[in-house]
């Protein structure tokens, strides 16, 4: 076949000038990039030939080589891996099919274009050879086909590639750099082996590179030993030596393994630049035998929001590499977790459809959700641990280690507590101990620091509940007319503004046997907390106003369900409830947001009797407008908007003049 230019997809092709002109705050970062993608290769040609052993053809031993050629300016990764055929190459090289992209180019383009770490999250990790070279060649074959079959892929990093067949005995791939001028260190044995024990030190399959020995130079006078000698240098052997451990970390005891190892495995699983706020590495043994190692990162990726992203922890069967992603390990809501799991009883062949049948994969699913939550629990338990002297005059000695832990929980709740909330739904035998992870704002706390069990530890005598309002900002959770009376009595009430609290809170009705009650909903009854001159003056009030009751329900009926006299207010005149069993606005408004269909619900209008406004409504000329404007204020005042802004603003201008 002659050889063809093609075109880049569009995405690719602004996607390389970006890489070329703004990723070089670590160059490093390609080196990384290229060796996992060889060993990913030589992980999908063990896997393919479980069921068919001729792909190894006679090469059965699989291994990374990384060779330097210093005249040539070139830097070649080989691989004995599945290989590539010629469409192959064309797809995969030239077009980008996962999602995600544009958020990747967007961020380059943004406050972060400087940060190459970024490009591994985005399954794009070969382009980040043009971070250092001017020039890619990738020559390949893939397993079982014939020699002549090979392909030479070649592109210069702008808008189009080479792609011609050749004669390639060897199967597998080589990515050959043609290295930039400012990238001529990685034309360097001492620094590749850097670069390499930084970031691949755990890749299990050898990384090899050719023996480096020194030699003296010729003499300047070849008959005069002490006439001084050439300069010397290193000059390469024929033998090749392994660079790297070659040897799963997390099959190594534990303690032979350093915090630095941990966390740079993390970092090449991840493709995240920051270290994981902890881990935990496990040996289970039981019915089910098995290797956990797991992380919980300390930042939030892009697509966290993402439910229907594969996500999942790396599977391993007998330290065979199965798949990425195997989501049926891991719980939805604990998507944010990255890791390995080795399991020595699943079979070799299992696919994920098997992995959601089996049992086997039902109880590592259970023991790693467990292990998740008991490394949040340590860290909520040491979150603000402070040293003092305690009631037996004995003051407490805090660990290196546990001060070490100061601070992690906050921080992971500020990027992943809202997605922790999803399990309240989810997971039903974990819901006691994921409500004890939950933290929210409340009216004595403006930072997201509240647990369930603090709240209830300080309840006021009397109190038969726990109170919460949601809204879709602190300030307007805070400054909700329907906590005026909480405020009042100096009783705490959570404050909620997360979207999937509206929908978590519907699994969760009561903490260690005390009720959550919604302020916007129902009659407000504080029960103990409300002394008998209250309740008889609320009644009297009530008796009172019927009259006016009975006109603002006319008036209101195409809006509200009811109309009632409330003493939740102390200094506003209105605010919209909801039945005890009804939707919430706030749930109604979110449902509306994203498309699709909220049930039609009146709310429930409460006025206070006692305010000026509501006691001008009686014999009022201009009743009628009064009371919509009271009921599309309270609505205001809670987030939402009127059916018809410009009605409301029509009836305030006429009262106004």
């Amino acid at each position: 076949m002659s050889k063809q230019t093609l075109s880049f997809q569009a995405e690719v092709a602004q996607l390389l000038h970006l890489v070329t002109h703004a990723l070089y705050s670590n160059q490093e970062i390609f080196l990384r990039e290229l060796i996992s993608n060889a060993s990913d290769a030589c992980d999908k040609l063990r896997f393919e030939a479980l069921n068919q052993a001729a792909l190894f053809e006679d090469a059965p031993n699989l291994e990374v080589r990384v060779t330097f050629d210093k005249a040539a300016k070139t830097l070649t990764i080989t691989d004995n891996g599945i290989g590539m055929s010629q469409q192959e190459a064309i797809d995969h090289l030239g077009t980008i099919a996962k999602s995600g992209t544009k958020d990747f180019m967007g961020r380059l383009s943004g406050d972060q274009k400087q940060d190459a770490q970024l490009i591994g999250q985005f399954g794009v990790g070969f382009y980040s050879g043009f971070i250092v070279a001017d020039k890619i060649t990738v020559e390949s074959r893939r397993a079982g086909l014939k020699p002549e079959e090979g392909v030479r892929w070649v592109s210069g990093g702008t808008g189009d590639f080479e792609v011609e067949t050749i004669t390639r005995a060897e199967r597998g791939t080589s990515v050959i750099l043609h290295l930039r001028d400012d990238a001529e260190e990685y034309l360097n044995a001492w620094k590749l082996k850097q670069v390499i024990a930084k970031y691949s030190d755990h890749i299990s399959l050898p990384i090899l590179m050719e023996k480096e020995e020194w030699k003296d130079g010729e003499l300047i006078n070849p008959g005069d030993q002490n006439g001084g000698r050439q300069p010397g240098g290193m000059v390469k052997t024929d033998e090749w030596e392994t660079i790297n451990k070659a040897s799963a970390l997390w099959t190594r005891p534990k303690k032979d393994i350093t915090d630095g190892q941990y966390a740079d495995f993390y970092k090449a699983i991840s493709h995240d630049h920051d270290a994981p706020l902890t881990w935990s590495h496990n040996r289970v043994e039981g019915n089910t035998e098995y290797t956990q190692l797991l992380y919980i990162p300390g930042k939030a990726p892009f697509d966290l929001w993402n439910r229907d992203k594969k996500a999942g922890v790396k599977l391993y069967v007998k330290r065979v590499f199965i798949m990425d992603d195997a989501e049926a390990l891991m719980p939805t809501y604990l998507r944010f977790v990255k890791g390995v799991i080795d399991s020595s009883d699943l079979p070799l062949n299992v696919s994920r459809e098997l992995l959601q049948e089996s049992r086997d994969v039902r109880a590592i699913r259970e023991g790693s959700t467990k292990r998740v939550l008991s490394m949040l629990e340590d860290l909520a338990k040491h979150d603000k641990h402070t040293a003092g002297e305690g009631a037996d005059g004995v003051t407490d000695v805090v660990s290196e280690e546990d001060k070490a832990k100061e601070g992690k929980y906050t921080r992971f709740y500020a990027e992943f507590g809202a997605v922790l909330k999803e399990g309240l739904g989810e997971d039903f035998a974990n819901r006691e101990r994921l409500a004890k992870l939950l933290r929210f704002a409340s009216t004595t706390s403006d930072t997201v620091s509240v647990g369930l069990a603090d709240y209830k530890a300080r309840m006021k005598e009397g109190q038969e509940a726990i109170y919460y309002i949601t809204a879709e900002t602190l300030a307007a959770a805070k400054n909700s007319p329907q906590l005026e009376v909480f405020k009042k009595k100096g009783i705490e009430v959570l404050l909620m503004t997360d979207r999937v609290d509206e929908w978590a809170l519907n699994y969760l009705h009561e903490f260690d046997g005390t009720p959550l009650q919604s302020v916007a909903k129902g009659a407000v009854d504080l029960g103990k907390l409300q002394d008998e001159a209250e309740k008889k003056a609320a009644e009297e009030a009530a008796e009172a106003f019927k009259p006016v009751l009975a006109k603002l329900k006319e008036a209101l009926k195409d809006k509200a369900e009811d109309v009632r006299v409330t003493t939740r207010l102390v200094d506003s005149p209105a605010c919209l409830v909801v039945q005890d069993d009804g939707m919430s606005t706030q749930l109604a408004r979110l449902l509306k947001q994203a498309g699709q269909e909220a049930p039609q619900t009146k709310p429930v209008l409460e006025v206070n009797a006692e305010h000026a406004l509501v006691k001008k409504l009686d014999g009022s000329v201009h009743f009628h407008d009064l009371a919509h404007i009271l009921f599309d204020q309270a609505l205001l005042a809670e987030g939402g908007l009127p059916e018809d802004p410009a009605a409301y603003v029509k009836r305030v201008n006429a009262l106004l003049v």
